[in-house]
């Protein structure tokens, strides 16, 4: 049994500690990003039975950015299952950037893990859907189905993000031109850039790691979102490719599945207890 004071004295301690670190930079290759406040800071737990702590800016609402991909590689496993996931995408680190379109020149346009762009983009392409706003819908309503139902498209983020994403619309060419991508490139490119431009506070970002730990039911809901067995694929992604060149590093010093987003979010999983 979770001790509930002590878990909140935990989020307490961990927000007074790290709030006032100003190391990094926003990501101002996005334009809306790059003026985002510095200085927020908030921490956020889930229990898989429900509980919820928090501490900080923890309504402040943010872009999800690079963690839907979590989401979008829970639908598309929902949806074709593991092994064709492993076939069309691949299930392995690229060992390069997260945007690299070597890593993609080196393996015949294989993009080899759902959590870099080049993955990512190829896994919204393998949603089952008839069109490009079907595709979206879906894609948003498994975020929602996760983290919570405030979870929304932000207009500003989208187009801030579709004005400046020429490397990811070449890199889905390039997906197109190999055989690993399962519908039009520029459909897979703006739905992709559509689901990075959802708002999430990190009360939800739990919420969606707390769905994870217990298996597949949102703990706020109770809501079967996913089945068990695809969980622990999720979590292996995580746990390979989640930090991207910092994946190593930090499954050796926190040793948890972890997804981050340059939106400043970092999504962890204590897999049975805890998002």
């Amino acid at each position: 049994m979770l001790d509930a004071n002590k878990l909140q004295q935990a989020v307490d301690q961990a927000h007074t500690q790290f709030h006032s670190l100003n190391g990094g930079q926003n990501a101002d290759y996005i334009p809306f990003l790059a003026n985002v406040p510095g200085q927020l800071a908030a921490v956020a737990i889930v229990t898989s039975d429900g509980n919820v702590y928090s501490a900080g800016d923890s309504d402040y609402r943010f872009a999800l950015e690079s963690i839907s991909k979590v989401c979008t590689l829970a639908l598309a496993l929902e949806d074709v299952g593991p092994q064709a996931v492993q076939d069309k995408i691949g299930a392995d680190p690229t060992g390069l950037p997260f945007n690299s379109v070597i890593a993609l020149e080196l393996h015949g346009g294989k993009p080899l893990s759902p959590l870099v762009n080049a993955g990512a983009i190829a896994t919204t392409s393998l949603i089952n859907a008839e069109n490009a706003e079907q595709r979206w819908q879906r894609i948003l309503h498994i975020q929602q189905q996760l983290a919570g139902e405030l979870v929304a498209l932000s207009d500003e983020v989208n187009l801030s993000e579709q004005t400046t994403n020429f490397h990811n619309r070449a890199i889905a060419w390039l997906l197109y031109s190999a055989g690993y991508l399962y519908c039009d490139a520029m459909e897979a490119c703006d739905v992709y850039t559509r689901q990075c431009s959802t708002l999430i506070n990190t009360v939800e970002l739990a919420t969606l790691g707390a769905t994870l730990a217990a298996g597949g039911v949102n703990p706020l809901t109770h809501e079967r979102v996913l089945q068990a067995d695809n969980v622990p694929y999720i979590l292996a992604e995580m746990m390979m490719e989640g930090l991207y060149g910092r994946s190593g590093d930090w499954a050796y010093r926190v040793g948890l599945p972890g997804k981050s987003g340059v939106g400043g979010g970092i999504l962890a999983v204590v897999p049975g207890v805890m998002g």
